[in-house]
């Protein structure tokens, strides 16, 4: 788990969150209400596929705009193996850990390739990427 993400607030442009996962050299963001809880997760892809692609000023486009669905996460007591559940059933690379409704870290894909055998790791990648 990545502890203490960077995060993007939902009033923040999409410029900007860009600019943030360029310089943190990260694919993904944690986007914050105001209410300090969390709202989703802003990707790359998302920037691509739902700004760019539609015509949609990043400038002028807030992060929170983005958000949408409800949030899935992981607390962070619980077990790996519900995590990669979790990350497969809903195909997610990154999984948001959350306590209190306090983002707490990040589990990626990645996280669980260091840690699982390679079997596991082969498993999870599969069903994170099945159409």
């Amino acid at each position: 788990m990545t502890r203490d993400p960077a995060i993007v607030e939902t009033s923040e442009t999409v410029s900007r969150a860009a600019r943030r996962m360029a310089s943190e050299g990260v694919g993904a963001l944690p986007i914050k209400g105001e209410d300090h809880k969390l709202k989703g997760m802003l990707t790359d892809r998302d920037i691509v596929v739902k700004v760019l692609a539609e015509g949609k000023d990043p400038v002028a486009l807030h992060a929170g705009e983005l958000a949408q669905g409800d949030v899935v996460s992981v607390g962070p007591d619980e077990d790996v193996s519900v995590a990669l559940e979790k990350m497969a059933r809903h195909q997610l690379r990154r999984l948001p850990v959350v306590q209190e409704e306090e983002l707490v870290g990040i589990v990626a894909q990645a996280d669980a390739a260091r840690e699982l055998s390679d079997a596991d790791v082969g498993n999870t990648v599969e069903n994170i990427s099945r159409d």
